[in-house]
Formats: C-alpha cells, sequence, structure tokens
C-alpha cells in the first residue's frame, strides 16, 4: 500500500497558541520524509482551532521546499470557498515547483460558520462544486479554463504556469454523503475516506460508485485512499487511554466545529441525507456513543492492531493507500511523535508488501 501522513493544525488545547501548534505540526511535517511516508497531506479549515489552516496549497508549497521527494496531498481544497481560475492556477504553481509531486483532493464543504464566514451561500454548495470542479479538472488537461454554467462564468484563459503532464489519476474527493459517490464517479475522479459509517456502508456505497464509473468512463474507478486518525503504542493500555481521549476527542471537535447537534444540516439543499446524523447526535448521550462509535473506526493500539485494522480495512474498500495523522486533539506532540515513528518502524513496511510500489496507480500518475 501507500502509505501517507498529515498534520492538521489543531489548536483547542487550553494554553497553546496557534504559533506554538504550527512549530510543532510543521515539526512532524518535517520527519515524514526522513521517515520513509510516501506523501505529506493537510486540510482547509478556518475559523475555529478544529484545523487552524485555512490555505492548504500555502502549507504544501512551504513543504515542497522542505523536501526533495514525497508526494503532497490536499484533503481537500473546498472548491466553494475559491475561484476556480485562481484554484487552477495555484495548483499548477504548486505542481510545477514540486516536480509534478502534487496530488489534488478537493471537497464541498460542510461548515456553516465557514460558508458565512467567507461569504458563500452554502445551500448552492453542490452546483457550485460540481462546475467548478468540471471547469478545473478539465481546464487542467487542456491547459486553458473556459465555462458557461449556471454559478460559474469564466472566459477563456490559459493557466500560466502551464500543466506539464496529466493530473488523471491523481485527483481525488472526499465523499460522505451517498449523492457524492456518482457525482465523483461522473467527474472520473478517486475517493479519498475519511471514517464516519460502518466499514460495510462504505464497502457498499463504493460498489455503486464503482458501477457508475464503469458505465460513465468505460473503465474501471481508481482504487481509494483511506485516511485514519492513529494511535500507535507498544503500551496496550496507553494506547487505548489515548485512543479515547485524542481519537474521541477529534470527533467531539467535529461535532462542535460542524454543529452536528441540531437539525439545520437537514434543512439545508444538498445536504439532506446529514439528517440521520443529526438525530443521532441530539439524541441522549448522542455525542458520547458516537464518539465511542468513532474511535472503533480507526486504527489505535499496538503496531500488531494497527497493521491488523488497517488491513481489514483495505480488505473491505480495495484501498490503495492509506494515511494516517497522529497529531489530534491536543495530544501531547511527543506521544504524537511516539506513534508517528513507531508506525512508521513496525507498520508501514507491512502495508507496503500489501500492494506493491509498481502495482499502485497513485505513485504512477498518467503522464
Amino acid at each position: 500500500m501507500h502509505v501517507g501522513t498529515g498534520v492538521i493544525f489543531q489548536s483547542e488545547l487550553e494554553g497553546r497558541t496557534d504559533r506554538d501548534v504550527y512549530q510543532n505540526e510543521l515539526r512532524l511535517a518535517d520527519l515524514a520524509e526522513p521517515l520513509g511516508y510516501e506523501s505529506l497531506w493537510g486540510v482547509e479549515h478556518h475559523f475555529t482551532g478544529h484545523a487552524v489552516c485555512p490555505d492548504i496549497l500555502q502549507y504544501l508549497t512551504y513543504m515542497a521546499g522542505r523536501t526533495r521527494r514525497i508526494r503532497l496531498g490536499s484533503m481537500v481544497v473546498v472548491l466553494p470557498w475559491h475561484h476556480p481560475m485562481r484554484v487552477a492556477e495555484q495548483v499548477t504553481m504548486l505542481d510545477t515547483m514540486s516536480n509534478g509531486r502534487f496530488i489534488f483532493g478537493i471537497g464541498r464543504g460542510l461548515g456553516r460558520i465557514e460558508f458565512e464566514g467567507l461569504g458563500v451561500r452554502q445551500e448552492e454548495s453542490r452546483g457550485t462544486f460540481n462546475e467548478a470542479a468540471e471547469m478545473i479538472l478539465t481546464g487542467l488537461e487542456r491547459g486553458y479554463c473556459e465555462f458557461d454554467g449556471k454559478f460559474i462564468k469564466q472566459a477563456r484563459r490559459d493557466i500560466r504556469p502551464r500543466p506539464f503532464k496529466s493530473f488523471r489519476g491523481r485527483t481525488y474527493a472526499a465523499a460522505v454523503s451517498p449523492e457524492s459517490a456518482g457525482i465523483l464517479a461522473k467527474l472520473g475522479i478517486g475517493m479519498v475516506i475519511m471514517p464516519q459509517k460502518p466499514w460495510d456502508t462504505v464497502a457498499r456505497e463504493l460498489e455503486e460508485y464503482r458501477r457508475i464509473f464503469r458505465e460513465v468512463n468505460a473503465a474501471e474507478a481508481p482504487p481509494p485512499l483511506v485516511v485514519g486518525w492513529v494511535v500507535c503504542d507498544d503500551d496496550v493500555e496507553r494506547a487505548k487511554t489515548h485512543a479515547y481521549e485524542y481519537i474521541g476527542g477529534y470527533w467531539r471537535s467535529l461535532v462542535q466545529h460542524y454543529e452536528l447537534v441540531g437539525d439545520h444540516l437537514s434543512k439545508i439543499r444538498g445536504y439532506e441525507s446529514y439528517d440521520k446524523l443529526q438525530n443521532m447526535m441530539s439524541a441522549p448521550r448522542g455525542v458520547d456513543s458516537m464518539s465511542e462509535f468513532f474511535v472503533g473506526l480507526n486504527p489505535w493500539g499496538t503496531p500488531d492492531q494497527c497493521c491488523e485494522k488497517i488491513l481489514d480495512i483495505q480488505t473491505r474498500t480495495g484501498a490503495e493507500g492509506f494515511m494516517g495523522v497522529f497529531s489530534i486533539a491536543g495530544i501531547p506532540y511527543d506521544a504524537a511523535e511516539r506513534s508517528m515513528r513507531l508506525f512508521a518502524a513496525k507498520v508501514m513496511p507491512r502495508l507496503k508488501q500489501r500492494i506493491p510500489l509498481a502495482q499502485q496507480r497513485i505513485a504512477r500518475p498518467t503522464p
């Protein structure tokens, strides 16, 4: 398997300043390449401590200059929050400076606080995402953008610096709602899976995505990539304690950032599928129960336990790559680094044997 890692700049622990978070997270990011991780990822979020990274492409450009071999991935650039012509330019600039190491991950966003703070109509996000994605992905292949849609209007303009190789085979999107799978299949792009649902449910939705992909593209869909929140420790009890405190803490941070307790998402066009989740979260002990469920979806424990969990996920999903996030929800940075190093030493070699490098599509994007 392809094995990557990411830092997300969570800044919610009392006493930590945002500057402290950046200094420590960037230190962990610097470890990724020397430890043998094959890709380094980041997220985009605004306005809260859930993840203090409002410009993921700026962060990855910085890391491109500090590395030589590692791939650089966005999970994700939230397209409705950006002018699509600017995204196309920024992507090719990063890809040119990194000599083609960029993996382009896109999404449409969920947080009300972010849509409102950026002055973007959330009820139009699906239509805006679809049109922006079509314009950008087509533009990256032909070297210029031009679009006349309901939400996106773009006069023909060249992308400079010019794209120098195809983004087919290295473009992915986050999919959470059932409707997203069909959209991604029609766009002809891969899927990034973040654990939120039972893995059996994810497997069923992947089959539908693959079916639509075959019908539309007359080709097999690329294998998905899976993201996981990881605690890896030789001490079983400490691993369990940290998993429930920090992986569970990440879930509670997510609940607060996305306002999952309530019913507003079900009332926004394009987000109706979140109705069931918000009902569950609003029930007595809903947040605690879902936190425990979320912890169970992710790999934690000894190296053997982490490896077993990830290989089980790979069997269920057919995933080609796994990206582990180690610094979450205020975990002490020495513990995050210890987990990251142990995973690299004892888990990563076994995962890499699962799918040899020569068989990985993500390692061999179309020229």
